[in-house]
Parts: structure tokens; sequence; C-alpha cells
């Protein structure tokens, strides 16, 4: 009876063990950043390892994998596909089938099908890598110093693809045949650079060359192309540079005369201007940076970042005049370290910095081609340090900043796009617009949501033909053609005209501040209604003034104003927000009457004319906008009267500030008009008392702070609704954005905020395009909108 029970457990486990070496085929579809990031020769070695038979193929729907062996190995190798996947690959999904066995005994790569639908993503450019670094100061290596050395680790891919799969007859490179040592590295898979499309040497890959206004090519040779550069710096000259999604425009950071000189022949009064270096030791000598700071400059992804200065600096003070930050990226192209490398050797510098800001006059898209760069900037730059590799699609520096060490995007462009953002639903494609300002589009389709790089704001021509390319290229190389457009309500936004031009889609339009609330719903994937405080300059609202200090309650398909700071007038409207002077001298009036505080700026404006504009509301819109709010409030605190650059008097309100552990000002939470004129009175009446403005603007912080979370719980109560969410542009200021998430946690509530778009208008085209599949799918044509019954 023993033998028999042992005999029968031992046939069992015989019949296991030989189930479990049955070799059968499965089939295998990776989706994700799966493209141009070696991700094919890393299956390669991956199933030869495992002694796996089968293919490997990219098409237009990801990454297309069959394997034949036993369970066991089957199994080893989509754990390993998971956990070991090379450094660039995002894997989204993987779905595995069983089909029918062929007998392959050997794994091959097969190449790259075309497919009807484009489920691709695409690496965003990427940094130099380590190891092409290595090699490119390395003298006995044969890319030694070559500025467009790149592996499958690294380098450009969204601004040189024209068209997906990501190969190399679809992109920029196209033009360039490899020569027999390239093309050896492209077909080995045990080579790091096999199929990186972008793969070149000196012999076979782009040129560079540097020619000035008055010699049309002064160098050729590399050598003398980057000596003949850095002695145009060395001289104060602008130096124009060719990147990877466009031209910057270059000098000598420590050169005050030619970062003035830049200034006014770029039309840059005192916005501040990107640095660059090699190395973080570097920045160190002008900018404290936390442990979280130095891993975001170091980033793959290369953004700008803003850091706090040091006192003594011996930088130019034009680079930032006024702020205490510092925006500052590390080289990311072998370009910038081989210019680097020779600013060292021959001017003999420890800390080399060059201005790298946008060769573009303000508000233009940047430079991108050759041509477009010596018709537009020949009477900016001095010299062109020009290149022969095209880019397909421009593309902007992302610029970031960290609020409690964790990064916040301002502008949100090369190195993160077309990266998308995951949706927890499916449903109809759809393409969203954006604002007028920050613009960037959006295309939602299945559960990804695709932001464009930045666009820039939409007041000229320039930037016009700059977004509709920009529509035209993200839906090509997404394969899209949209069910419904979502653009802004406002009527004079050229995106809106754009979107009315598009007679055969359904257009939707979203109320802007809506757009706000729904992009932090969207990252979140909160599906419950939420309590919005949205906070920023201007938004079209649906009583058709300008909305912008708002507290709303809803969802993406219904939407209420449970509160909104009291309307003011705005004369001159667009030129008020130019001349903080006259919001001021508008808050003041409706605040005192025709008695005005014996103020400075309304000594010295012409005060009576502001006055009379709005008693005979002459170009004095009515506004809500807590950025107004925060000029007045600067303003009368002894800031700025004229600004320079967008919210110019509230960054420098906020930089005083040293703490806020101080009162508040009087202030009055009530709903639901939310009473600006006790705030004001208190401004003005701590400025008459002779309080440091950096007293009065802690105050102000701490004013709104109280007031906001005090009206959030206020709404929760009336609500039933305990998630707040923060958007807008006024949450790029640090001390309210800090602020106001403690102190509406401390009171039980849960509190979202945008962290994967911009809190700026940069990332309403995501909640536009939420908002409009929803519409879509519910098959309505407008949100259902109302204000809140108190």
């Amino acid at each position: 009876m023993h033998w028999s029970v042992l005999n029968q457990f031992l046939s069992q486990m015989s019949n296991m063990q030989s189930e479990s070496n049955t070799v059968h085929r499965e089939s295998i579809h990776v989706n994700g950043i799966v493209q141009g990031v070696g991700f094919r020769p890393f299956i390669y070695n991956l199933a030869a390892s495992l002694q796996l038979g089968g293919y490997v193929s990219n098409n237009s729907d990801g990454v297309i994998i069959e394997v034949e062996g036993n369970d066991q190995q089957i199994d080893a190798f989509v754990t390993d596909l998971k956990e070991k996947a090379p450094p660039l690959a995002d894997i989204i999904d993987i779905q595995r089938r069983v089909v029918p066995s062929t007998g392959d005994s050997r794994f091959t790569i097969r190449p790259s099908q075309d497919k009807q639908d484009n489920q691709t993503l695409i690496s965003p450019d990427i940094a130099i890598c380590d190891d092409c670094l290595q090699e490119l100061f390395d003298p006995n290596d044969r890319r030694y110093l070559y500025p467009f050395i790149n592996c499958t680790n690294c380098g450009p891919r969204y601004t040189i693809i024209r068209k997906i799969p990501y190969d190399r007859p679809n992109t920029t490179m196209c033009t360039f045949e490899m020569c027999p040592q390239c093309r050896r590295e492209y077909d080995d898979p045990q080579n790091r650079r096999f199929h990186a499309q972008p793969n070149a040497c000196p012999q076979c890959g782009p040129e560079i060359w540097l020619e000035t206004n008055k010699n049309p090519e002064i160098s050729h040779s590399n050598g003398n192309v980057f000596i003949n550069s850095v002695r145009l710096l060395d001289e104060g000259s602008i130096l124009a540079v060719k990147g990877l999604g466009g031209f910057h425009l270059a000098v000598d950071a420590y050169n005050d005369a030619a970062v003035r000189r830049l200034r006014q022949r770029k039309n840059r009064e005192e916005k501040p201007l990107a640095l660059m270096t090699d190395d973080v030791e570097t920045i160190r000598q002008f900018c404290t940076i936390t442990e979280s700071e130095r891993e975001l400059l170091e980033d793959k992804r290369r953004p700008i970042v803003l850091l706090q200065k040091k006192n003594s600096n011996a930088l130019s003070p034009s680079l930032a005049p006024g702020n205490k930050r510092l925006g500052f990226m590390l080289a990311y192209t072998p370009l910038h370290y081989v210019l680097f490398y020779y600013i060292r050797k021959q001017l003999n510098m420890d800390h080399p910095v060059l201005v790298m800001t946008s060769a573009n006059r303000s508000e233009e898209p940047i430079a991108m081609t050759n041509e477009d760069a010596r018709q537009r900037l020949s009477d900016i730059a001095d010299g062109y340090l020009m290149h022969n590799r095209d880019i397909a699609v421009r593309a902007d520096d992302s610029v970031t900043v960290l609020f409690s060490e964790k990064p916040e995007f301002l502008r949100r462009s090369r190195g993160y796009v077309p990266r998308p953002v995951m949706m927890d639903i499916n449903g109809p494609s759809v393409l969203g617009l954006g604002g007028e300002l920050k613009n960037t589009i959006c295309i939602l389709k299945n559960r990804y949501a695709f932001l464009s790089q930045h666009i820039g704001d939409l007041e000229n021509y320039r930037a016009h033909q700059f977004f509709t390319a920009s529509v035209e290229h993200l839906q090509a190389i997404l394969d899209v053609d949209p069910h419904g457009i979502a653009c802004d309500m406002h009527p004079a936004y050229f995106s809106r005209q754009w979107a009315n031009g598009q007679t055969h889609k359904t257009v939707f339009k979203i109320q802007h501040h809506h757009a706000h609330l729904a992009s932090v719903m969207a990252e979140h994937h909160l599906d419950q209604p939420v309590i919005g405080i949205i906070l920023d300059g201007t938004g079209y609202g649906y009583d058709q003034t300008i909305w912008g200090g708002e507290v709303l309650i809803g969802d993406y398909l219904n939407l209420e104003r449970y509160a909104w700071l009291e309307p003011m007038p705005l004369p001159g409207g667009d030129q008020a927000i130019k001349e903080p002077w006259r919001t001021a001298v508008s808050y003041l009036y409706k605040t005192f009457g025709p008695a005005l505080p014996h103020l400075q700026l309304s000594e010295d404006k012409p005060s009576h004319l502001i006055t009379e504009m709005i008693d005979k509301n002459i170009n004095s819109p009515q506004t809500s906008s807590c950025g107004r709010l925060f000029d007045a409030a600067a303003t009368i605190a002894g800031g700025r009267q004229t600004i320079r650059y967008e919210a110019q008097a509230a960054i420098e309100l906020m930089q005083s500030v040293d703490h806020i552990n101080v009162s508040p000002l009087d202030y009055s939470c009530e709903a639901p008009v939310i009473p600006v004129q006790p705030l004001i009175r208190a401004v003005a009446r701590a400025a008459l008392d002779g309080q440091p403005q950096s007293i009065i603007a802690a105050r102000f912080h701490r004013t709104l702070i109280d007031l906001f979370a005090d009206l959030a719980e206020k709404a929760a109560q009336d609500s039933g609704i305990s998630t707040i969410v923060l958007s807008g542009g006024v949450f790029q200021n640090e001390i309210l954005h800090n602020g106001l998430i403690a102190s509406i946690e401390s009171k039980g509530l849960r509190v979202y905020t945008n962290h994967q778009v911009p809190v700026n208008d940069g990332g309403i085209a995501l909640g536009q395009t939420v908002i409009a599949r929803h519409l879509l799918k519910q098959g309505n044509n407008s949100v259902l909108y109302q204000h809140y019954n108190h």
C-alpha cells in the first residue's frame, strides 16, 4: 500500500513537470515608452539568455513579442521584462495570449511594422548619458569631442521625429547615411547603439559650423568652431546656439555689459534670464541647493530649476534684477558640454556660466531652422553656432521649482513632452486647445492625455503659426482624428476662433476655471464632486466678466460658483495689468471713495483720470481676479507701480516676505461675494502707519491663507464635500501654495493640486479635454452651470 501511494505521487509529479516543460508560444504586447530606448535589444538579449525562440518587433501599437518555450522560461522572461527594462523605458501595459507554436528555436529582431491605429508612446528628448559623456572626452574614442554623440539611452527623440514608428527614415536623421562602423553598431543587438536612430559619428553624421552676420562661414572644422565661438563669447558677443528644440541666445553671464546688450536687443527688460553650466559645483557658487534640487538639476530631463540666490554673487546683476532666485540648468547635449570644455580650457575658467535664453524676440516662438535664425536674429545675435541636423518640432526648456521639496512645473516642455498623463477611464478622443497665455494643447486618446510642448502666448502671427503646426504635428504622430474639440469660452481668444473654423467637428466651449478644476481631478483620478479654489489673473466667466478669485463646487459635468472675490473695476483693461498703479487706484477709490489716502502712488500718478474712467465706465471691466488683488496690494504697500514682465509686482511682494508668523489683516469670510474692501483698507492703513513692505506683505499672505482656508471649511460644511483642489497661476506663489495646503489639511480636509502639469494656464488643456470627453459620452453640448444656493 505504501509503495502504491508513493508511485502514484511520483507519477503526478512527473506529469506536472512534463506539463511545465511543455513548449508553447505566447504573444506579448508591451505598450508605453518602449521605442527608441533600447527596448528591442534588451528583449533580444533577455530571450537569448533564457534560450527562448521567437521574435520582437516595433509597430505603431508598441512592441510585439512572440516567445516560444516552457512555462518557467516564459514566466521568468515576463518577470525580467518588467523588473529589468532599460532606464528610459516606461512600461504602461503588458498583454499576454497563447498563440500556435511554430517550432522556433532562435530569437530574432524583425523590422518595424505599420498598423492602422497608433498607440505607441514616444520618448521625450533625454540628456546625454554618462557612457556617452565618458566617450565624448576620451581622446582614444572615435567620437572624441563629437557634438552629436548619442546612444539608445540618451539623445534627441521627440524633436527629430516626423511620424511613428520611431525608426530612422521617419526622423530628421534620414538624410545621414551611416558609415560601416556606425552601421555595425546599429545592427548589433549586443551594442549600446543598436537601433539608436540618431546614431552617427564625425565621418557620417551631422556637422557643425560657425558663421557671423558679416561672414557666412568663418569656421568649419570642429576644433576651430568652438575656439572661435569661445572667442566671440569672451569679447562680449551674443552667440545663437542651435540646440535640441531650437536656438538659444548665449552670452557670458559674468559680463554685465553683454547681458544688458542682450536684454536691449531681445526687448526683454527685466524678466529673469536662464543660465547654464556643466556641473553642480559651479551652481553652488551662486545658489543654495538642497538635495532634492540637486537631483532635479541632474535629472535626465534637465529642466531649468529656480534656485535661491546667495547674497554675494560675481555674476551680472542684470540676470534677474529684483528677484531672489536664479534659473539654472545643466548642459544636456554633447554640443553644450564641448562648448564648456573649450571655455574652461581656452579661458582658464573654473566656474563658467552662460546665459542660455530662448532665441526669439519677447513673446515670439524660438527660432528653429538655420534660415529662420539668420532672418529673425540678425539684429540680435553676432554669431551663429549652426549644425545641419534639422529639428522637426521646436521645444523650449522646461522650467521647474521645488515647493516643500516637491517639483512643480512652471513650464512643461523639453524632456517631459510627449510623455502622457494617464487617465483612469477610456473614451472618445478629444483635442483641447488651451488658453491664450502659456498655451499648450492636449490630445486625449484612449487612456492617455498627451500635452504638447510649451507654445506660449498666442498674441502674434508667429505664435498662431506655431499653434497650428503643433495641432497638426501632434495629431499626425498620434494618428488621431478627434471626435470633438474643446476650447476656452473667451470669444476673443485665437484658440477659440481657430476652433470655430473647424466646422466639421463638435466644439465645446469650456469655462476657464472649470478647466483648471478638472485638470486636478484628471491628474488624481478624482471621480466625485470637489471644491475648487481657483486663483489666477484672468478667465472669462459665465456672466461675461473677468473671473479669477473663485471657490467652485463641481465635477466634469456640473459647476456651481460658491463664492468669489468682490468684483472691482480694471481701468484700462489689459493696460492695468502692465501698470498696477491703475489697479491700486481703482481698488482704493472703491474702498475710500473720492478722498483717496495720501499714498505715494496717488500723488505721483494721474489718479483723477482713473477715477473718471471708473465713474464713466470707460474701458473698466469688472474683475474678481486674485492676481489683480495681489497687484493692488503690492503697489499700495510700496511696491512696483509698473511691471516689465507678467506678475512682477506680485513676485516681488512674495519675495519680500521673511516669514508669515504675523497677525492677519482685517478680512471678512462671507459668501457668495467675498469682501475685498476691508482688506484694501487694512493694507492702506498699514502703509500709512509706516509698516515696512515686508511686514505688510507677510500679513497680506497670512490673510489670504486664513481667508481661503475658512472658505474651504465653510464650503465643505455646506456641501458635504471634503475634497479640495487648488489650481490657477496664483498658486505659483510658494507662500500661498504651501500655507493654504497646510491650513486646509489642518481642518481635516483632503487637498490636491497640479503636479504633472503646470498649475498655471499651461495645464488647462488637460481639463478641457476631460470635460469635453464626459460631455461627448453623455451626449451633452455644455456643462450644467449655476450659482450656489446659499
